[in-house]
């Protein structure tokens, strides 16, 4: 690759360049929708144990918003398909494709809540300990640098 093309990049329309960046972020997307399908599947089945009811009000508090950020993580990344679906055929996919990037971000936060709020309540039930918060929040911090702050500084580094 010679260094004019690193810098323009490819030589695509605005239709190939938005099918291409479709495909790709249908691929992101299957990867993050299987990890919060999953997790939220079972956050769906604990209020049926007998455990659930042996928790105190906080760690039920902490439950129910785990739950609904999970739910609506959910819907976030799947509305990607969905959005796909209802607009396919209609000319606009260079929109659908910002969009869908905009709810698969939008998912991917809800996700770092989701699984930040069920390892506080996972770990407050198995430890009691004061050390919780402080090893969520690293949990947490080291999501935000894996997911956010080292893409960020990539894109940052490496693109004008």
């Amino acid at each position: 690759m010679t260094e004019k093309e690193r810098r323009t990049g490819r030589d695509e329309t605005e239709d190939e360049r938005a099918d291409r960046m479709w495909g790709e972020l249908i691929q992101e997307v299957r990867v993050a929708q299987m990890g919060v399908q999953i997790l939220f599947g079972f956050l769906l089945t604990v209020v049926f144990t007998p455990k659930y009811d042996t928790l105190d009000d906080t760690d039920q508090s902490i439950y129910i918003v785990t739950v609904v950020l999970g739910a609506a993580a959910t819907g976030a990344l799947i509305g990607p398909v969905s959005l796909h679906r209802l607009v396919s055929g209609r000319r606009i996919k260079p929109k659908a494709v910002e969009w869908a990037s905009r709810l698969t971000f939008v998912g991917l936060v809800l996700l770092l809540a989701t699984t930040a709020c069920s390892l506080l309540l996972i770990l407050r039930v198995a430890t009691h300990d004061g050390f919780v918060p402080w090893l969520v929040s690293g949990v947490v911090l080291w999501y935000l640098t894996c997911w956010f702050a080292l893409p960020l500084w990539t894109r940052h580094r490496y693109t004008e």
